[in-house]
């Protein structure tokens, strides 16, 4: 893999919450040593959630 570059592991969509936010922040803080990143985006109701490999 090309350094800076990130690979899609998994991707999920769920019914969107505002606390989700609150959970992948906590994630992001304890996984970046392990080299993954949570990412979060909005569509209409629904949330998807990815989580990539740096």
């Amino acid at each position: 893999m090309s350094a800076g570059k990130l690979e899609l592991i998994a991707k999920k969509e769920i019914v969107y919450n505002d606390e989700l936010y609150k959970l992948v922040d906590f994630l992001n803080k304890n996984l970046k040593n392990k080299q993954i990143i949570i990412g979060i985006s909005k569509n209409k109701d629904k949330a998807i959630i990815s989580i990539y490999e740096t």
